[in-house]
């Protein structure tokens, strides 16, 4: 579990942009990658040379894909491949400028560039869960106090997606790929996506309304700050709830990248234009945690695994 991140500014919320433009991002990814594409059982490694391994059942509540909503894309380009390694492919004939994050030799994500708004800060990441029926996903959410923000909406040869925010305004997507979700190929590797973890105002209604929403198997955890809620699908871990640790966060999903050094890659990322948020510290998990902004102001925490700590994240990719 996070402890307070000071001056921390974990955008949530970013309703304008997101509506505008993050549902042709990851439609735009999917189509991107889809001749690449191989499919495997879930115990196969990934593609070294590039692609997706998809499973061959679709693995419901699984964030699948990770896009990078952001107003300077050549910034955070230049950062996350000189701190990360990551690799970028542009996606032709998309809706906006859009270009694939590949890390590892894996596509991760992507970077999209949101369109029609003025400056402000409005960089995030955002986290897309695989649904079995997206329509009625945004209708729980709708019922629930949330909001629709794009879609539902198909989109040829892929599937059906939608943006939304969750009924504590969390942005999250949800998608149903026909070609299949990315598989459970083990466990990340350095400069790949680790966990995903829910900051919340109320942390028992977001563990009620997702496990309304998934079927999720809930695991409580006891922690220093308090407790701590793995959300799991069958045997998988699939994302994380906590109180959110500074009072005027806005609720969000937090984008965990596994690192080898949390330390040296926070610092790497202040010489390379981005901040330190917090600093890993001994009393945080043994010092493995460490969380920055990158150049456009998106938050990213960075995570040693395997660490000591009984708590998440439990990552199972």
């Amino acid at each position: 579990m996070m402890e307070s991140p000071g001056k921390a500014r974990l955008h949530g919320g970013v309703v304008l942009v997101l509506g505008l433009c993050a549902l042709g991002g990851v439609l735009a990814a999917v189509a991107g990658c889809v001749t690449t594409v191989t499919a495997a059982p879930a115990s196969a490694p990934a593609s070294r040379e590039g692609g997706l391994v998809l499973s061959p059942k679709p693995l419901y509540g699984k964030f699948v894909w990770h896009d990078l909503v952001t107003e300077n894309p050549a910034a955070v380009k230049r950062f996350y491949s000189q701190l990360l390694g990551w690799e970028f492919q542009d996606v032709k004939n998309s809706k906006r400028p859009y270009w694939l994050i590949k890390a590892e030799g894996r596509f991760i994500g992507g970077i999209v560039q949101p369109t029609g708004v003025g400056k402000g800060g409005y960089s995030q990441w955002l986290g897309y869960l695989s649904v079995p029926d997206v329509d009625r996903a945004v209708g729980q959410v709708s019922a629930g106090g949330g909001k629709a923000l794009v879609g539902p909406e198909d989109v040829q040869n892929i599937g059906r997606a939608a943006v939304v925010t969750d009924p504590q305004g969390a942005p999250v997507g949800f998608v149903r790929s026909e070609p299949g979700d990315p598989a459970d190929t083990g466990l990340p590797h350095p400069g790949q996506i680790l966990w995903m973890e829910y900051l919340a105002d109320d942390p028992v209604a977001a563990v009620d309304f997702y496990k309304g929403l998934l079927g999720y198997a809930v695991e409580e955890r006891n922690q220093g700050g308090g407790l701590y809620y793995v959300l799991k699908e069958g045997e998988h871990p699939r994302a994380g709830i906590l109180r959110k640790p500074v009072e005027r966060v806005k609720p969000s999903w937090l984008t965990y990248v596994r690192v080898d050094d949390p330390a040296s890659v926070a610092a790497r990322a202040e010489e390379l234009g981005g901040r330190v948020v917090m600093a890993p510290r001994p009393d945080v998990r043994g010092g493995s945690l460490a969380l920055i902004a990158d150049p456009s102001g998106a938050v990213l925490a960075l995570q040693r695994f395997p660490f000591e700590d009984t708590g998440a994240p439990a990552a199972s990719k």
